[in-house]
């Protein structure tokens, strides 16, 4: 007779149910495991074996067989332990079989019997709700899980506890969730002193989620500016948080189970390949642009990235998810983020500067941001130059705003926004708008128009920039609490879009 019990393989942030099977049938003694299985998984067997040893269970001189349905689905990870170990223990009627079919579980076997934690909780007990399964899960990722319905997960610290419950002799107790990060990580916008333009275009971006460009030469505060980015961002909405969890779930970044409702800030390095930055590698595993869904990517020295790279980001950028496709994996992860740029103006930094310029400027700056293609710079919002600020105005005391005043008015904006498309999933903030929508919340007045008009025809302005120029006004209209876009409000998101 076969026994019964399920799990989950991931695709992407879904996790797909699976359906493990065992069968323990006469023939010479063997364990073999089928269902298009990788090595993490038929692995399975060995710390099988060794922790239903250290529980004094004696393995059958029978031939087992565990499969995995649906026997097409690629199965990957360590996960797949304890419910092979369950639907085994149901099959040597150790176990009730017809509990074992409403459990999904997942969890790695140590091989004295202990549960280890694993990635994807989150998206498990997502999909163990779905299908109206109680979820079982080792001990460390039962906080993760049980933000999902914490009165249908259980969590325990090894096999043997869970046998002890499903016999009836010690039953475990629900998981209870993680705690919310309430800490505050962000630096104060009021430590740089100077760059007033900058900080203005850092909070228009911040209300609209605009893509962002910074210029400058080096130590005029590019990095700076953007490290204070987070502290003028409003926290993530639990859907936001939901999502951006779920991600973060399956690359293991979850610390003990905890979700935070503040967005996250990516920041790889230059040397970054593609697959650390768009996702992919073994199991197409999501990249920094879907780790920074709902957050901020920081991309530092932008030009000293490989062009391969930028170029991914093209697509991305517009459509706001990203298709990793591999020969044995082919997924989808989003990645709604908002693109942070800074580069030197040329190689070596001082093209702006003609006492540090080297010999070949201004011929090396059109070489060095000339690694950044025409279509790629056409999908920044915000384009500003960052100058560098004189020695003797550091040591003046600080005069500009602190962040948490900048935080309230990007908040006003961001609840404007949240009103404005409440009613439409696919546009949360005003870079999304697009189409017919555009035209009816980003619809300039008479001067506002003309002024547009003007400036297309001038700067001869791609419809990507005709469009971003409006969404961007549209933003600052927000800002100032102006319920219409009116000609104040084009021009200065003109100049933000010729700025270099």
């Amino acid at each position: 007779m076969i026994s019964r019990t399920y799990t989950v393989a991931f695709e992407g942030i879904e996790a797909k149910t699976v359906e493990v099977q065992c069968a323990v049938s006469a023939g010479l003694p063997s364990f073999s495991i089928v269902g298009l299985a990788d090595k993490a998984v038929s692995e399975a067997r060995d710390r099988v074996r060794s922790a239903l040893t250290a529980m004094s269970i004696a393995m059958p001189s029978k031939r087992i067989t565990v499969n995995l349905s649906p026997a097409d689905m690629p199965k990957e990870g360590s996960h797949f332990d304890l419910p092979i170990a369950l639907a085994l223990l149901a099959a040597l009627d150790i176990l009730p079989r017809e509990e074992m079919q409403s459990i999904m579980s997942l969890g790695e076997l140590s091989l004295d019997g202990s549960l280890v934690p694993v990635i994807g909780a989150l998206p498990s007990a997502v999909a163990a709700a779905t299908e109206d399964c109680t979820l079982l899960c080792p001990t460390g990722c039962g906080p993760e899980a049980a933000w999902v319905d914490a009165a249908r997960v259980l969590a325990a610290p090894s096999l043997h506890a869970v046998t002890q419950h499903f016999t009836g002799q010690a039953p475990l107790d629900v998981a209870t969730p993680g705690e919310i990060d309430a800490r505050s990580h962000a630096k104060d916008l009021r430590d740089v002193k100077g760059q007033e333009r900058a900080k203005r275009a850092l909070e228009i971006a911040a209300a609209g989620r605009h893509h962002l460009l910074f210029v400058g030469t080096p130590g005029s505060g590019k990095s700076m500016l953007a490290a204070r980015l987070p502290g003028i961002l409003p926290p993530m909405r639990p859907e936001e948080a939901l999502e951006t969890s779920m991600i973060h779930s399956l690359a293991g970044l979850l610390d003990e189970g905890g979700i935070s409702r503040e967005r996250p800030f990516r920041t790889p390095h230059h040397t970054a390949s593609m697959a650390a930055i768009v996702g992919g590698g073994r199991g197409a595993k999501p990249g920094e642009i879907s780790l920074a869904h709902n957050g901020v990517l920081f991309m530092d020295e932008f030009p000293e990235y490989p062009r391969t790279v930028l170029e991914t980001l093209r697509q991305p950028i517009e459509t706001g998810d990203v298709v990793v496709a591999r020969a044995n994996a082919h997924v989808k992860y989003p990645c709604k983020f908002m693109l942070v740029a800074a580069a030197n103006p040329c190689k070596c930094g001082y093209m702006t500067d003609a006492t540090q310029a080297c010999a070949r400027a201004p011929s090396c700056g059109e070489d060095y941001m000339g690694r950044i293609s025409g279509p790629l710079m056409d999908r920044f919002d915000i384009r500003i130059d960052v100058p560098p600020v004189c020695y003797t105005d550091l040591d003046l005391p600080a005069t500009g705003e602190p962040s948490e005043q900048i935080a309230e008015r990007v908040a006003l904006a961001r609840d404007v926004q949240t009103a404005r498309f409440a009613h439409n999933d696919d546009m949360r903030v005003n870079a999304d708008a697009e189409g017919e929508v555009l035209k009816e919340i980003a619809e300039p007045d008479t001067e506002g128009r003309a002024l547009l008009a003007k400036a297309a025809d001038h700067y001869r302005l791609s419809a990507r920039s005709y469009h971003r120029v409006l969404r961007v006004a549209r933003t600052i209209a927000d800002l100032d609490g102006a319920p219409n876009v009116r000609s104040p409000h084009v021009a200065e998101a003109i100049s933000y879009r010729v700025a270099s």
